[in-house]
């Protein structure tokens, strides 16, 4: 294995999370997500040369993995798989909650599912606390287009969730 394997390996162990996280997101079984982690994954490592390390590794990550989920979720081969399916569990391996955590994270998770690819993102990036100025960047808009976008998908998100909860009383 090459230095630059053995490198890249190591950071994306460092930086999985990121993928899992993004996979959930973008993909509402199981098996997709598992397909959209190894395909984030291979979508990488086949741009990690093009990467001029100009930003993190992490930033660049990111901005890779968002684009080949909404890819990913393009492509007619994976609609059939969208509509209609229940969320599995997290992997208590990969991500622990008690029950009471558990059943919010899948309602969370439900509602992004309901969510545009845009407003997905949006959200992904409010949850791992980027500052506005970088979810410009990242999305390539201004930031004050960021700040409206954002908080526009945020209460979409909480209707969604409102209706959720509403539904299951």
């Amino acid at each position: 294995m090459s230095g630059s394997e053995k490198e890249f390996l190591a950071k994306i162990e460092k930086h999985k999370g990121v993928i899992f996280k993004i996979s959930k997101m973008y993909m509402d079984n199981k098996d997709d997500q598992n397909d959209l982690y190894q395909e984030i994954i291979y979508q990488a490592w086949k741009s990690y040369g093009d990467f001029q390390r100009r930003s993190d590794f992490s930033t660049w990550l990111y901005r890779t993995a968002l684009n080949t989920a909404i890819v990913f979720l393009r492509s007619e081969k994976k609609r059939s798989f969208i509509q209609n399916q229940n969320i599995d569990g997290l992997n208590a391996k990969q991500e622990p909650y008690n029950d009471t955590d558990d059943k919010n994270m899948k309602l969370m998770y439900e509602a992004i599912h309901q969510l545009s690819p845009i407003d997905k993102a949006l959200i992904f990036f409010f949850l791992e606390d980027f500052p506005g100025k970088e979810i410009a960047r990242q999305l390539g808009i201004t930031e004050v287009n960021a700040r409206v976008k954002l908080k526009r998908a945020k209460e979409r998100l909480k209707e969604i969730i409102s209706r959720q909860t509403a539904g299951s009383n």
